[in-house]
């Protein structure tokens, strides 16, 4: 007696792999421009690495207010392509100037606004994806979009080395070019996502009063602590290259620490995602955790350059298992009406919580060596994996 076949998945949205494709065209050209960005100030416009810093501070501390605000907007209208296509289109305008830049004031201006723009689109996007994407399927979604980003982000310095030893470092002329990735993920965005119909009208609403925020509940508080958990034991992939360095590789060749990195974060991610719709998300996010936990210590304590690699590739399987999983996770405790807010403020947690995990670990790395920073790392992996022990039954999944 032969067994019925099973039905095949139901297939993804096609808004989905639109904006999938979006992100991928999007962070190839902003990171021809960031990639490159550093030098061109110093070696080009003259600009000091003091103002760098505070140039790149600014822009990311911009970019994580902004996205707080703008899912909040998207709430109160209902609406989040038409803001997800201003942050896009916005980011898309300022290639040009990178482009013609003549001193840091231009550049500073650029920086700015296409911070602006990516703290525009951030929280609309991924509450349109949960808008789009059914309950059972939201883990593949959102691992989906977070594969074609990743995508993109172990292309760009490829293209970026190969236009700048083809046209022997002309800055200028690779900005130029990274306009014409912008602006294809406009025209798909305007051209290739529908926003769901609303079935009933929607009624504007203040998404932060008293009342609502306290509508998303002790799931979601519980979801973005975990998320800050996550963040903290993770901090800057910045510290990879600088380990890429002290193993002995060749320096021209250290950034292909961060494409195998990125490579491999891009493989994992739509099928871990895929897996997350069939299984425990607090199960999933602990074996996250294990993996990281592996990285950091075969990164500690490896001085070869295969045990570097090895680090690398575990880093890069954990961002697979949690990076989409934990936004999906966001989509399945919020009230729908309320869905940006609440990814605007996860953002926002996460980032701030980046920003003192990378100045922990640097001030380790200056102070006792990379070993005590990913040690660090692991003590911060066992405490997150305390905190899932203790999750709301509300937030399981």
């Amino acid at each position: 007696m032969t067994e019925p076949k099973r039905a095949p998945p139901p297939r993804l949205p096609g808004s989905i792999w639109v904006l999938g494709l979006v992100s991928l065209f999007m962070d190839v050209s902003s990171e021809m421009v960031h990639s490159l960005l550093p030098m061109f100030m110093v070696g080009t416009l003259g600009v000091s690495v003091v103002v760098v810093g505070l140039i790149e501070g600014l822009a990311e501390a911009t970019a994580l207010i902004v996205k707080v605000f703008s899912g909040v907007i998207s709430d109160y209208f209902g609406k989040r392509k038409a803001l997800a296509v201003i942050g896009y289109g916005l980011g898309a305008l300022t290639k040009p100037l990178f482009a013609l830049a003549p001193g840091a004031g231009m550049v500073f201006t650029a920086r700015m606004l296409d911070r602006v723009g990516k703290g525009i689109r951030g929280a609309p996007r991924d509450a349109l994806v949960a808008d789009i994407t059914p309950p059972a399927q939201r883990g593949a979604a959102f691992g989906l979009r977070q594969s074609l980003d990743t995508v993109g982000a172990f292309t760009r310095p490829l293209l970026a080395v190969g236009l700048m030893l083809l046209w022997a470092n002309d800055f200028r002329a690779v900005f130029a070019v990274a306009v014409i990735p912008a602006v294809i993920a406009v025209a798909l965005l305007v051209l290739g996502v529908r926003e769901p119909v609303a079935t009933t009208q929607h009624v504007r609403v203040n998404p932060i009063t008293r009342a609502n925020l306290q509508r998303l509940g002790a799931a979601y508080g519980w979801v973005v602590g975990v998320g800050a958990m996550f963040t903290l034991a993770r901090f800057s992939e910045a510290f990879l290259v600088l380990r890429a360095e002290q193993t002995g590789i060749a320096v021209a060749l250290v950034p292909l620490v961060m494409v195998a990195m990125n490579a491999v974060y891009a493989a994992s991610a739509y099928p871990f995602g895929r897996l997350s719709d069939r299984m425990s998300h607090t199960r999933l996010l602990a074996a996250g955790l294990l993996v990281l936990i592996a990285a950091d210590a075969v990164l500690a304590w490896s001085s070869h350059w295969t045990g570097l690699l090895a680090g690398v590739a575990l880093w890069g399987v954990h961002m697979g298992m949690t990076q989409g999983l934990l936004a999906a996770m966001v989509a399945a405790v919020a009230p729908a009406d309320l869905r940006g807010t609440a990814f605007g403020f996860f953002n926002l947690v996460s980032g701030l919580a980046m920003l003192l995990a990378s100045g922990v670990a640097g001030a380790l790395w200056q102070w006792w060596g990379p070993a005590w920073t990913f040690g660090a790392g692991a003590v911060f992996c066992a405490l997150a994996l305390g905190v899932l022990a203790l999750r709301p039954t509300a937030a399981t999944g």
